[in-house]
């Protein structure tokens, strides 16, 4: 198992405490010389919060831990393609490296829908995608599937 499989087995463990929380399964970590400083999930609905992704979560996390907003030396790994918003963060904290999972071709911006970074902007971090995309697709695929099925049990109309 590679160096970047392995924090995203940490990032699939968030993930998956996100999906047992009813949250969509998206798990963030952030790894600082090698060591893990910040976790994150998705928290939207728990927190009633649109800002709550993973990626966010683990950055608030991650700049707390370090004592700044400049997360220079650090990689984030999560395990779906970040959307503009957290791709935003991303640039904003100075984040070098990305490793993603599942692509998001709905809202990626990393290179699904459009790539952030192609732009003329001040930072770019070296993005890796496709690291355990498998495993992170098929969590989100689960969920989604078990999303289905209950709305489809309560809109049913019941037989006389």
């Amino acid at each position: 198992m590679t160096r970047d499989e392995q924090f995203m087995q940490l990032a699939l463990a968030e993930a998956q405490k996100a999906a047992q929380n009813g949250e969509v399964p998206v798990g963030c970590v952030i790894v600082h010389r090698d060591q893990v400083i910040a976790v994150g999930r998705n928290r939207r609905e728990k927190g009633k919060s649109a800002l709550a992704h993973a990626e966010i979560v683990a950055i608030r996390r991650a700049c707390r831990a370090l004592g700044g907003w400049r997360l220079w030396e650090c990689e984030l790994y999560v395990t779906l393609e970040p959307c503009p918003m957290c791709a935003g963060a991303i640039l904003n904290a100075r984040i070098p490296k990305v490793v993603f999972g599942a692509a998001d071709e709905k809202a990626g911006a990393m290179g699904s829908v459009f790539d952030l970074f192609s732009f003329p902007l001040n930072h770019k971090p070296l993005v890796v995608s496709g690291v355990c995309a498998e495993e992170s697709k098929a969590l989100l695929q689960a969920f989604f599937q078990k999303l289905r099925k209950r709305q489809e049990k309560r809109w049913k109309k019941p037989t006389e």
